[in-house]
């Protein structure tokens, strides 16, 4: 086996935790960074979400006033789709990219850098917003004119630089993804040897490049309307409000894809795993993300059937939404095949990733009613959409996220996780999640309507069950902080491989080198190979042992 040279961006062997406030360049570094800094953010936009169930758990505006309480379901809305589940994406991807193709760094260590240090200041700009003149920006994470243009004028403003800001961000990552994993796997590894990781990382670098510049062109000349008096969307100057839907839809349906897609190749990657079994259907679940990203490139109307949009449209928008189930079911059977039969492992990684297909599937199943036109209409703007939306990316990428911190929490700290504090937070997740959305259907059907401070009292009683499901929640993450605390200072040390996993990034130590690999890492059958045996693997075995034991050899 060749020799990796010594890495370029320092010769010690081991990180100093002064290390992780720096601008480093080691993508093991940035991925920590950006881990830390997204669940930062989600503390804080939880923080708004329980203000906002608390004001709702009444039929009056009693809590806060309705000024503010469009400023936090904003501020709450942006956060958690930009600066937490966006980053921590990112986060999962920097840190495992370069160890699963057996790269020393990404392609472009100063450009992931930068990357990362434009995320910070656009978070700080967004919560500095509220101390504006006019408050925050009141207009929803859509910021549909005219509303967005009458409504806080510098909040908006603010809001808009920083989802530019976090924009840039994401399509800076998404050119070192790719470049990374086109160029810098190890001979050995063909496209079809790559953990399922790697592809659902290409297939949402591909939608960031594709849709994220057309959002930005949007909130650019959104911006030009609201401090420079154009009328691009303005209808008192002639502009049309629907050309902005259409822009900024054509982003956020395929920004849906962009978060939950990393966690999709989370699930691929911690299933197997953990129920002692090569995946089902490597080629299925790779080809269905690639179709993922491109059927998610052209479903974006349907969130505009009560636009204007000509019946003929409606049409096309409607069998385009409902075909982009077929791949997304062919993953769901392909999870279920490979937990059929396995020898499942029940901790808290695995718990997490059953969790995730339960919910997301729950999500996934409404997101086919609401592709129905006549459904679509009904339900519009209604607390349906609400508990859809929140099925789909908190039930399903929370889940995915929190499988892989489970998951990779070994390779990332040398620490094994407690085990009851990690299931105790899978179980207090997972009841409030459904306590708080589920009900919220059964609100949309009655006719509840979303982002309202005041409704009318026959909604009350459900609403008072969302709201004690939102404090479940928040519970939840109680258990989650003192896990991770207790498990770096008291978790017992994790040995390189602690799952008897295959992708590479367990043959180095744990936590990594400096240089991610002693020597080139040597590719072995397994998940993504033919029937390999996953309960031969030891996790004190060398790489030569597992070869010899597996009956494979280095291809």
């Amino acid at each position: 086996m060749t020799t990796v040279v010594e890495s370029s961006h320092t010769a010690h062997k081991e990180r100093k935790w002064t290390d992780y406030f720096t601008f480093s360049t080691d993508h093991k570094v940035i991925g920590i960074q950006y881990l830390v800094t997204s669940f930062a953010f989600y503390f804080i936009g939880g923080a708004f979400a329980e203000v906002i169930r608390t004001e709702l758990a009444t039929a009056d505006p009693d809590f806060i006033s309705p000024e503010l309480y469009n400023q936090f379901m904003t501020i709450h809305g942006t956060i958690m789709i930009f600066l937490w589940i966006v980053p921590a994406g990112a986060a999962f991807a920097n840190y495992l990219i370069p160890l699963m193709v057996g790269a020393e760094d990404m392609a472009f260590p100063r450009l992931n850098a930068v990357a990362f240090w434009l995320t910070p200041p656009g978070g700080i700009m967004l919560l500095a917003s509220f101390f504006v003149s006019g408050g925050a920006a009141q207009s929803g994470w859509t910021s549909y004119p005219p509303l967005s243009l009458v409504s806080g004028v510098w909040g908006e403003e603010i809001w808009i630089l920083s989802v530019l800001l976090v924009g840039t961000s994401s399509i800076l990552g998404a050119i070192n993804f790719v470049t990374t994993i086109f160029k810098m796997r190890i001979p050995d590894m063909d496209l079809h040897s790559m953990p399922l990781f790697c592809w659902a990382m290409l297939a949402t670098s591909a939608l960031i490049l594709l849709s994220t510049p057309v959002l930005a062109a949007a909130l650019v000349l959104l911006s030009f309307d609201l401090i420079a008096g154009t009328a691009f969307f303005n209808p008192t100057g002639g502009g049309d409000p629907v050309v902005y839907q259409h822009m900024f839809w054509f982003y956020s349906h395929p920004a849906v894809y962009i978060m939950i897609l990393p966690f999709f190749g989370v699930i691929s990657e911690v299933l197997p795993v953990h129920a002692r079994k090569p995946i089902f259907g490597y080629r299925a679940i790779a080809y269905s993300s690639l179709a993922i990203s491109f059927l998610g490139l052209i479903v974006w109307a349907h969130h505009m059937f009560t636009s204007g949009t000509p019946g003929w449209l409606r049409i096309f928008f409607m069998a385009a939404t409902m075909l982009i189930a077929v791949p997304t079911g062919i993953k769901i059977f392909s999870w279920c095949a490979t937990l059929w039969g396995g020898k499942l492992n029940l901790n808290t990684a695995m718990l997490f990733g059953v969790g995730f297909i339960a919910t997301f599937l729950m999500g996934g199943l409404t997101g086919v009613m609401l592709s129905s036109v006549p459904f679509d209409i009904h339900v519009h703007d209604t607390y349906f959409v609400v508990g859809h939306f929140h099925y789909v990316l908190f039930g399903g990428a929370a889940m995915g996220l929190f499988a892989g911190f489970y998951h990779w929490f070994p390779k990332m700290t040398g620490r094994m996780i407690n085990e009851p504090l990690g299931k105790m937070h899978f179980a207090l997740l997972f009841i409030g999640l459904n306590i708080t959305f589920l009900p919220m259907h059964k609100l949309g059907l009655m006719g509840m309507n979303r982002r309202i401070a005041l409704y009318d009292v026959q909604f009350e009683p459900i609403n008072l069950i969302c709201t004690i499901g939102a404090y479940i929640l928040a519970l939840s993450s109680l258990p989650f902080i003192i896990n991770i605390f207790w498990s770096l200072v008291k978790g017992e040390k994790a040995s390189r491989n602690p799952w008897r996993a295959y992708t590479l990034e367990w043959q180095t130590a744990s936590p990594p080198i400096i240089e991610n690999f002693e020597e080139e890492p040597v590719l072995w059958a397994g998940p993504y190979d033919y029937g390999t045996d996953l309960e031969s693997v030891n996790e004190e075995e060398t790489v030569e042992d597992m070869l010899a034991e597996v009956g494979s050899q280095s291809k």
